[in-house]
């Protein structure tokens, strides 16, 4: 009699485990840490592509949605819908299929969607084979990889024919910005003088600020070489400080540098490094944020959409400026008027330089993560440690966005008025976007 009670001890003992095996898939569904896997597959290769800081933001910002879309269906009751809160998107379409799991279904969107955008399809691709086989050895059904992959298939469908719609398409046949000649003008800048990257952003399609041009900046000091002008005050201290006066200063140029292309010429011998752009940086802090609070799958998801519709507004306000006042870099100037053997700390990026693009997109994206996770969030900022540099701490995420901006003197890349204006920009944008964006409920 002990042996039938032992053996049928153990058969329910074997059963359970088996169905603790099988039910694997749906713990690892739910982790937060599948996502965040998804997105630094995403920003690898977005290194790995060399996208430029305002494209990069568009390919962090399509895929976010189409996750966000999917994640709201499966929390109705906690989150809003984004139609008719993002310009011309319609409502995502509902499953029809009780199978579907919404996170696979999200991380699916995001994949699919995301892969549209870049260059190196394979690397993400096989990021979804990995993933998925993990699920199936997990206990993921196949009825549910089946339905949740194809309700992905669908709402990516919906995105990228949203997408279509920016005029992202149409921009890439407009003509070359014509190198004006006035000193004043924005110059092609060493070692590569690269032509301007991207001088029709500001038609692209904006999210939720009401058009490009919503919140145009001061106008910039007047240029003016005169000693004891506002301007040459400005121009000195670039002169002064954009080579890194102590190594605090090329610290935090060095660490906020995100230039996603950097030449280097030895000889006849040219190489480049590839880094994260500076909205991958901010995407980078997210992921720190939602980690260190404990986040949700659904309000990591959440988290991501909001840091990245902030970029991709934030962008394309910053770039309706630049293209507008076309201000010189300080670069250019310095060497043409007091040293032609002069170089800044950092590469200057190929495009003008009014306001700061850092200052804009990092005080917009410190809004949006203040809002959802306090003023006083202190946190480590591990981000650049995978490209060879020390993380630095933070009392805030202002904090931090503050030095993200200043940096930008110390790489000698801007004038303060950049800097300062930007800052005030970014600001703007950033309320706007808290303000008008309302996901949850």
């Amino acid at each position: 009699m002990k042996y039938i009670l032992f053996g049928m001890v153990l058969s329910c003992l074997l059963v359970l485990t088996g169905c603790k095996q099988n039910n694997a898939y749906k713990e690892q569904l739910q982790d937060p840490e599948l996502f965040h896997s998804a997105m630094s597959n995403l920003t690898d290769v977005i290194v790995y592509d060399i996208f430029s800081p305002p494209v990069a933001s568009r390919v962090y910002m399509y895929p976010s949605v189409a996750a966000f879309s999917i994640i709201q269906k499966a929390y109705p009751d906690k989150y809003n819908s984004l139609e008719g809160q993002l310009t011309d998107l319609n409502a995502i379409p509902k499953p029809n299929n009780e199978d579907v799991d919404f996170h696979l279904a999200s991380i699916h969107a995001f994949t699919v969607v995301g892969k549209h955008f870049i260059f190196s399809e394979q690397k993400v691709t096989d990021f979804q084979n990995e993933t998925y086989k993990k699920l199936i050895d997990s206990g993921l059904p196949k009825k549910t990889k089946k339905a949740s992959i194809e309700y992905g298939e669908v709402v990516a469908k919906h995105i990228l024919e949203w997408a279509k719609g920016d005029l992202y398409n149409q921009t890439r046949t407009y003509p070359k910005y014509t190198i004006l000649e006035d000193d004043k003008y924005w110059k092609p800048t060493p070692p590569d003088y690269m032509d301007g990257i991207e001088p029709h952003w500001n038609k692209i399609r904006t999210l939720v600020l009401d058009s490009a041009n919503q919140y145009v900046p001061a106008p910039p000091i007047e240029i003016d070489l005169t000693d004891g002008s506002a301007f040459k005050k400005q121009l000195m201290e670039v002169y002064r400080k954009g080579q890194g006066r102590d190594q605090e200063s090329k610290d935090i140029a060095s660490f906020w540098d995100c230039n996603p292309y950097v030449s280097h010429h030895r000889g006849h011998a040219m190489f480049a490094t590839k880094k994260i752009t500076p909205g991958g940086h901010w995407i980078g802090i997210t992921k720190i944020a939602t980690k260190k609070s404990n986040s949700s799958f659904d309000e990591t998801v959440n988290a991501y959409t909001h840091v990245s519709v902030a970029l991709f507004d934030g962008f394309i306000s910053c770039w309706d400026e630049k293209w507008r006042s076309l201000v010189v870099r300080p670069e250019t100037l310095i060497n043409q008027y007091i040293d032609e053997q002069w170089v800044p700390l950092l590469q200057t990026p190929p495009f003008p330089e009014y306001t700061s693009g850092h200052s804009v997109i990092s005080r917009a994206a410190a809004v949006i993560l203040t809002n959802l996770y306090g003023d006083d969030f202190g946190f480590l900022d591990t981000t650049e440690m995978e490209y060879g540099l020390p993380a630095r701490s933070f009392n805030s995420f202002y904090h931090a966005s503050e030095e993200a901006a200043v940096s930008r003197l110390y790489g000698g890349i801007h004038y303060r008025m950049a800097i300062d204006e930007g800052v005030t920009q970014g600001q703007k944008v950033g309320e706007f976007i808290v303000q008008k964006m309302q996901t949850k409920k």
